[in-house]
């Protein structure tokens, strides 16, 4: 259980690291901004009871508004973020069989369903974050391209880091 701990506070420390000094100075013609700090709370095991998903959500999103001197926008879309999280994975996961599984990696869950899972959920973050963000019928036509083009992005990240990072684990 301990190793669990410290593998996820590294997970969060270097997430959080390479969002805030690197990822937050790429941005595509200000049109795609990859958000790839969301892979902490896609990669948290299973068994992570709600409560602790919720805090761990928020207090990454309040990391992350520190930083990019947003208040609450990114600790909202993180919670949000968990919740779809709760819903994606009680549909899912006992559905497809992976009931005995210890964490949702590209490596031990597939591509087909990491790559559903990253895309729906980096969906439902961006959606949120960028209308929070605006909040304007104005530019809706920006945001919606801005919340498209991040998300793509995004999920490009996550895929690549998942190949790059989680070795090839069997499954029984």
């Amino acid at each position: 259980m301990s190793r669990i701990i410290i593998i996820n506070l590294i997970r969060f420390i270097m997430l959080v690291f390479l969002q805030v000094f690197l990822l937050k100075n790429i941005s595509l013609y200000n049109l795609s901004t990859p958000y790839l700090y969301i892979l902490f709370i896609l990669l948290l095991p299973f068994e992570i009871p709600n409560v602790l998903l919720f805090v761990l959500a928020f207090l990454l999103g309040l990391t992350i508004d520190s930083f990019y001197d947003t208040p609450g926008l990114h600790a909202a879309s993180c919670v949000l973020l968990a919740l779809v999280r709760i819903l994606f994975i009680s549909v899912t996961v006992q559905k497809d069989g992976f009931d005995n599984e210890p964490e949702p990696t590209l490596s031990i869950m597939g591509f087909r369903w990491f790559f559903s899972y990253a895309l729906i959920l980096t969906l439902f973050h961006h959606f949120f974050l960028f209308n929070l963000e605006v909040f304007r019928f104005s530019e809706l036509e920006y945001t919606l391209t801005r919340f498209l083009l991040s998300s793509i992005f995004t999920v490009f990240l996550m895929l690549v880091s998942g190949l790059l990072f989680f070795r090839k684990k069997e499954r029984k």
